[in-house]
């Protein structure tokens, strides 16, 4: 009896390795070999069509770190944008989580408020803000008018030196809210006899923050700077929304940069940047979770 049920346990324990064959079968046909292919292109000059292509080694890597200058002010057109969106979306959505933790009829309210702006499509919200930012009848400059502000009144997005900073408020505002959701679930998992012992040792608001909210909202964190990261550098059809296509230099980023490449019949020098692209976010997401352990 006992040897039956074994080897039921064993059969069962060999057919439970089946179960992540699918889910391996699409990481590697749609991940895996796109991303070796993309790193055998990098190495040519395929313009996407021809039959025929010639290998060029790493003179395409070598293009992008020292030649192309319009890459370069894209990457850095990025990471301001990557910057602003991870400070301020972590900062708004920790702050409004705080605010929202306890479930009562008006923060249910206030969630589901501050989390529609998510569910609707990246198109939308770019014709949205595009009319907030027009400098000629936009809801912004017209409220500035209205206030006697004129002289507060600007171009926005037209602006060289600002407009990323204006996308990235538009960024905020689409998925503060999606972030939102992810720390208050990481808030209510912390024990709420904690607060009420540092309470009774005559911890303050703000000691209770520092030693018990924010250590215990660590993994919660993690998640939204790696989102919110990721988030920023696919940050492609709000930028073609806001900017068109292709976006001016101010607001051209890296995904649209590899797109207009890739529209140009680069196909090698598009592989090029994508792997780059890929790389840079890799180096980021890493760089965010060993400073968050640190802290």
């Amino acid at each position: 009896m006992s040897s039956t049920r074994s080897a039921r346990s064993r059969r069962a324990t060999r057919a439970l390795w089946f179960f992540p064959v699918p889910a391996l079968a699409l990481y590697l046909f749609f991940f895996a070999y796109p991303t070796v292919q993309a790193a055998q292109y990098a190495l040519t000059d395929w313009d996407g069509y021809s039959t025929s292509y010639h290998t060029v080694g790493l003179d395409n890597f070598t293009r992008l770190a020292t030649g192309d200058d319009v890459f370069r002010n894209a990457a850095e057109n990025n990471l301001k944008l990557t910057v602003t969106v991870v400070l301020a979306q972590t900062a708004l959505a920790l702050l409004l989580a705080l605010y929202l933790v306890r479930t009562t009829r008006a923060s249910v309210f206030l969630r589901a408020l501050f989390f529609l702006p998510t569910v609707l499509s990246s198109v939308s919200v770019a014709f949205v803000w595009r009319f907030v930012y027009d400098p000629d009848g936009g809801l912004l400059n017209s409220l500035l008018r209205a206030a006697g502000l004129d002289a507060a009144q600007s171009v926005y997005l037209g602006d060289p030196g600002k407009a990323v900073f204006w996308l990235a408020l538009t960024q905020v505002w689409f998925h503060a809210g999606q972030m939102m959701v992810v720390y208050i679930a990481g808030l209510q998992a912390i024990p709420r006899e904690l607060y009420e012992a540092a309470e009774l040792d005559g911890a303050g608001r703000a000691a209770r923050f520092r030693h018990i909210t924010w250590p215990l909202v660590a993994p919660a964190t993690g998640i939204v700077l790696a989102y919110t990261t990721v988030q920023s550098f696919k940050a492609f059809d709000l930028v073609l929304g806001l900017g068109g296509n292709p976006p001016n230099p101010a607001l051209d980023l890296l995904s649209t940069r590899i797109y207009t490449t890739f529209s140009n019949n680069q196909f090698g020098y598009a592989a090029a940047q994508s792997l780059v692209f890929m790389l840079l976010i890799a180096l980021l997401t890493w760089v965010q979770r060993r400073a968050l352990r640190r802290t």
